[in-house]
């Protein structure tokens, strides 16, 4: 551990800074959260948050077996008011008297706008992270945000643990987009919580800036990339609207032959390019839901809400099914995997010992080496041939490449220097042989 990146606040302390956090907001924002004095325990913190009626909270109850937080991704261009409207949705809930986490991800932000339960600036020193790493500053944020990864697990416990008393977790990103949607870590973060909870992906855009058609497009080709990348609900939301109504975005995104005409303007090569990529994204805007809300004024809030509980319910009935699917495919591959490596551990030992390995199982097991044949042509006497025997029936009984019987015999074998001088020596007997029978003969002749 490094001076860059210090330990999470334990259970306790986020605990105390969730009764901070929600007590201390008011109507028009909220102070920042943060660890109390010791003298509190975590079960009275959570025990004196406020109950809520949903019926009279303005958001429809999801229909699920067991009740569970919904997590929110807030994700969006640099611009587009996803911290502004991070602290209006801590307003609103706070005025509603509900039970949420707020959750900051962006390290490199001075001072946040709503009270953060959880910050990745407790964990991890951006500016200590530029200094040891010689980054930069989008360098040194995708640094914080990878260490800050390592640990997420302890984050999705604290959550499992706290999910019967609460009602929603928002998490606010880093300003560059790019850096949490496109990154290890960002994938780590997204796929920990849909293991945990219910997780939907809050795509913020800024309302004004996409009046300009071809705006509007890049807009909604991030957005359709973000949804096939994390295979997660995404709720479209149009902010700002105070300064400009959304309705010419639902337009373009209903009727086709509107959003055309408007691309018509647009001179550049650009507009071209568009057009075509208008006709690939009308069925991605079947599937997509979209609210305007404003995070100056409050504006949608609730009907913010009502869309966040429906993308859960879809989570529930369609994501969930599939997260599973991919779960049990993943252990399925990993178990194949280790039971690859565990085999392939075991022929590579025998194989170090002298052993012939086949690695097919289903091909007949390799026997160990043959034994060596008698090289004078001696016969073995009934004792050798009672042991071979013997070592036979271990053979068959044991269908290891490699025994213990063979490791005796090989440490008897001799080297090549051995068997040639042997070789030789056998020849020299023969010859000598071959020589005493010639004399022997001839000597009978002459008698």
């Amino acid at each position: 551990k490094t001076s860059a990146a210090a330990d999470l606040p334990q259970t306790t302390d986020t605990a105390k800074m969730h009764a901070q956090g929600t007590s201390s907001s008011s109507a028009g924002g909220s102070t920042q959260g943060g660890a109390t004095p010791d003298g509190d325990n975590s079960a009275n913190a959570m025990g004196a948050l406020p109950t809520v009626d949903e019926t009279q909270a303005g958001i429809p109850p999801r229909v699920t077996s067991e009740r569970k937080p919904v997590a929110c991704l807030i994700l969006g261009m640099a611009g587009a008011g996803k911290s502004s409207l991070l602290a209006r949705l801590n307003a609103y809930l706070h005025e509603k008297k509900e039970k949420y986490y707020m959750i900051n991800l962006d390290p490199a932000v001075l001072e946040t706008s709503f009270g953060a339960n959880i910050d990745i600036r407790d964990t991890v020193n951006y500016k200590e992270v530029m200094k040891q790493y010689a980054l930069g500053p989008n360098g040194a944020i995708l640094t914080s945000l990878n260490l800050f990864a390592t640990r997420f697990d302890e984050v999705t416990k604290l959550l499992d643990q706290r999910k019967a008393n609460l009602n929603y977790v928002l998490l606010d990103t880093p300003g560059q987009i790019e850096i949490f949607t496109w990154s290890a870590s960002g994938a780590i973060i997204s796929e920990s919580l849909a293991a945990t909870l219910p997780t939907i992906i809050i795509y913020v855009v800024d309302t004004p800036r996409s009046a300009r058609a071809v705006t509007f497009m890049s807009n909604m080709l991030y957005a359709c990339s973000i949804l096939y990348k994390t295979k997660l609900p995404l709720l479209l939301v149009f902010n700002k609207i105070d300064v400009q109504p959304h309705q010419f975005a639902i337009d373009w995104m209903s009727d086709l032959t509107a959003f055309q005409a408007a691309l018509q303007e647009e001179k550049s090569y650009m507009g071209t390019l568009a057009t075509s990529m208008a006709l690939m994204l009308e069925e991605f805007y079947n599937s997509l839901t979209a609210v305007g809300v404003s995070a100056l004024s409050g504006e949608g809030m609730e009907e913010f809400f009502q869309a966040v509980d429906r993308a859960a319910a879809e989570f529930e009935v369609t994501y969930a099914e599939e997260l599973r699917q991919r779960a049990k495919q993943r252990d399925e591959q990993e178990a194949q995997r280790q039971a690859a490596a565990a085999q392939k551990f075991k022929s590579d030992r025998l194989a170090a010992a002298g052993a012939s390995v086949v690695l097919d199982g289903n091909a007949p097991q390799a026997k160990g080496p043959k034994r060596r044949e008698n090289r004078a042509g001696d016969e073995r006497d009934d004792d050798d041939e009672e042991d071979d025997e013997d070592e036979d029936e271990d053979e068959d009984d044991e269908y290891a490449g490699y025994t213990v019987k063979d490791e005796m015999y090989n440490r008897d074998e001799r080297d090549e220097a051995t068997e040639r001088e042997d070789y030789e020596s056998l020849s020299r007997y023969l010859k000598a042989q071959r020589e005493q029978r010639g004399r022997s003969g001839g000597q009978g002749n002459s008698s």
